[in-house]
């Protein structure tokens, strides 16, 4: 007669072989779904600012900067619940950004040498957190983000741009397009050029390397680098085009 429970414990032995032949379990792609995710928010987060915050901090500078005060008491909401403390410990990063990005593009666009220092006013609390062990992917967002910014302002330096930069905030927006011209013939000489790869090859490596961590922190850090990337390169073409 066919033994049943013989049966049975043979299924129960090949699904237990099974299973340890094929160590990616649910739990793992679980992870693996939130690295990309906070990788995808990160990218996101980043180009924000540029595209949300920088024709508001023009018009209402004020308003920009008390906006920071929702981002604030968001993302401490958001950390003290466990199911989301995730996100609230990124925006708790994005809203440094948001605040340095009030501040600077608000009252002090018109002197580039104060960008990267302004950008900075989150980076004492960001080393604090780390320290502290406390809000790593926060900071490593932040970090990415004025890495990013950091490499971005070099370029301007080493290419001689920031007379433009001045000019172009100064100028009404009818008449920054001949500027927004005149920058890129700085640009597409064999110094501009150059100065552009190997920069790009330095933000490339970096976020490569960091991407290569499956940690959450590095994917955000990762996520912040290659958003910058993908911003300047839309600027380029933008003024290209025009």
């Amino acid at each position: 007669m066919f033994n049943l429970n013989l049966l049975s414990s043979a299924i129960a032995s090949t699904a237990t072989l099974t299973h340890l032949e094929n160590p990616v379990s649910s739990s793992e792609r679980s992870k693996s779904i939130q690295q990309w995710l906070v990788f995808g928010a990160s990218a996101f987060l980043v180009s924000i600012p540029v595209f949300v915050q920088a024709p508001l901090v023009r018009l209402y500078p004020t308003i920009s900067l008390l906006s920071t005060i929702p981002w604030f008491v968001l993302s401490l909401i958001l950390i003290f619940r466990p199911k989301t403390q995730l996100w609230g410990d990124l925006l708790l990063g994005f809203a440094g950004c948001w605040l340095a990005g009030s501040i600077y593009w608000g009252w002090f666009r018109w002197e580039p040498i104060l960008h990267l220092p302004i950008e900075a006013i989150g980076l004492p609390f960001a080393i604090w957190c780390l320290g502290k062990s406390w809000g790593k992917v926060g900071s490593y967002f932040y970090l990415g983000s004025l890495l990013g910014t950091a490499i971005t302002d070099v370029y301007f330096y080493l290419t001689g741009l920031m007379p433009y930069w001045r000019q172009v905030m100064h100028a009404e927006p009818e008449l920054a397009m001949p500027i927004f011209q005149s920058a890129i013939g700085q640009i597409d000489t064999p110094w501009g050029i150059g100065c552009a790869i190997v920069l790009i090859a330095v933000l490339l490596t970096v976020g490569l390397i960091s991407l290569r961590d499956r940690t959450l922190h590095w994917r955000a850090f990762s996520g912040a680098v290659f958003s910058t990337l993908l911003v300047d390169g839309l600027f380029w073409l933008a003024a290209s085009a025009a």
